[in-house]
């Protein structure tokens, strides 16, 4: 699908890692917007504000001397497009992680809530962290239902001389997470809802992927639903640009482990969209196992359980298999069949479901279905059709997020829970948080079997 996916225009490609405390106000400048100077799509600013620079303002305005030798003390930065994040009232915290904290705040005056992503700059030498430049970038780029929506970037100020400012990503706020809504015993989606999830979903994939935007951070934790029952992907921090002038050359170590495809798994890293559309069917499947279907706890258990549910990885399945680079230092077995379809429908009773599910889990990502063809699945067009959340979720009053997600007691006839947390790469966003209540013991709920047991993993 990739082939056939628009040119926007190299914007996100141009970042790099030059970012000194020098340049810091021309990205910025770039990142929050300018009314008057920037042409990049969903430029931020903020509208309500008086404070409108001339469009003669030079970068080199912005700092006390245009003839500066060195960086200047970080309370000597102005950043007139970063507004103080003061104006929001934090009420709780609802995400931590490596990349920073998120909180859910109030604007003092409008009373809009949001969500606030604190970009840490402890491990920063100098200037403004790549990985946040290219998030920010691309959640401009990307503005649409089912994608989260990025306001604006603020910032904290002092009149110390040894205080280094602290930004923050600011979204609009969104009551729920995925994998907190799975993680409650009382939130029962029934099949139309199911399809109304995965339905936004995979637009939410098939306009990022017409962006030439990889996610590379599928799973449940970054689905968030908002009480009107709307979808957005979240949780860009791991994103990329895809080209289609060069062949480059990306990082494998991407994507949480248990929804991590086989071809990175292999080692690819020349890679595409087929990746995401893998993260999309463990999510599909979650829907009603209600816990992720293949944990793994190293990157080999997760092949052999990815072959036991998907089959043997040969170059008679995977054409070209044998040329990634761990393909032939695993040995994966090669008597595996096919049973996608065999130990789902225990779960899954929709055979238009299980069809769907085992074209979005084929091994060989050039045979994957694409988000194009996903949604023209009979599986949206048949009865029930894609019922609204709405309903369903305007019972709940309080935010249901995994990083919330209180220690509970299984109850009887609740899905499967369990498995150490993955390893691999995590980027936060409102309601992750790998080291709070994991879905699994003891943060999510287990099957009791015939002897009164808990069962802890779907297989």
């Amino acid at each position: 699908m990739s082939n056939n996916l628009p040119s926007h225009g190299g914007t996100i490609n141009s970042i790099d890692s030059s970012s000194s405390k020098n340049s810091l106000h021309n990205h910025l400048r770039n990142i929050t917007g300018s009314t008057t100077s920037s042409n990049m799509p969903g430029n931020l600013h903020n509208p309500t504000s008086n404070h409108q620079p001339p469009s003669s303002q030079s970068s080199s305005s912005l700092t006390s001397s245009s003839n500066i030798n060195g960086p200047l003390p970080d309370n000597e930065y102005e950043f007139p497009y970063c507004e103080d994040v003061n104006k929001y009232t934090k009420i709780s915290k609802i995400g931590q992680g490596t990349f920073g904290e998120v909180f859910k705040a109030k604007h003092s005056k409008t009373r809009k809530l949001v969500a606030l992503k604190k970009v840490l700059m402890e491990n920063e030498k100098e200037g403004f962290p790549i990985t946040a430049l290219r998030e920010i970038k691309i959640l401009q780029l990307l503005k649409h239902e089912n994608v989260v929506n990025l306001i604006e970037i603020c910032r904290t100020s002092s009149t110390d001389p040894n205080y280094k400012a602290t930004f923050y990503l600011v979204f609009d706020f969104c009551e729920h997470d995925l994998a907190g809504l799975l993680s409650n015993i009382t939130v029962t989606f029934n099949l139309g809802e199911i399809k109304k999830v995965m339905q936004q979903l995979l637009n939410g994939l098939f306009f990022i992927h017409k962006q030439k935007i990889l996610h590379r951070d599928m799973k449940a934790a970054n689905i968030l639903i908002t009480r009107n029952g709307v979808l957005k992907l979240a949780d860009f921090g791991l994103a990329r640009a895809i080209s289609d002038i060069r062949s480059d050359r990306y990082t494998n170590r991407v994507v949480t482990l248990w929804y991590r495809p086989p071809e990175l798994l292999l080692g690819a890293r020349n890679y595409g969209p087929p990746i995401d559309l893998w993260g999309a069917g463990c999510i599909m499947a979650e829907m009603w196992t209600r816990i992720p279907i293949l944990q793994g706890n190293t990157e080999l258990a997760q092949l052999q359980m990815i072959t036991q549910l998907c089959g043997s990885i040969t170059p008679e399945v995977w054409p070209g298999v044998e040329k990634l680079e761990l393909f032939t230092k695993m040995d994966l077995g090669k008597s595996q069949r096919r049973r996608v379809k065999e130990k789902l429908k225990m779960f899954i009773k929709c055979d238009y479901a299980l069809d769907l599910l085992d074209k979005l889990l084929i091994l060989d990502p050039s045979k994957r279905l694409d988000s194009d063809s996903a949604l023209n699945h009979d599986f949206f067009w048949s009865d029930p059709m894609p019922q609204d959340l709405g309903k369903l979720l305007s019972k709940y009053t309080s935010s249901m997020f995994e990083f919330t997600t209180p220690r509970r007691r299984a109850a009887p006839q609740a899905q499967a829970g369990g498995g150490p947390s993955a390893p691999g790469p995590h980027v936060y966003h409102p309601g992750h948080h790998p080291g709070g209540h994991q879905r699994g013991p003891p943060g999510r709920m287990g099957t009791q079997n015939s002897g009164g047991q808990y069962i802890d993993r779907v297989f």
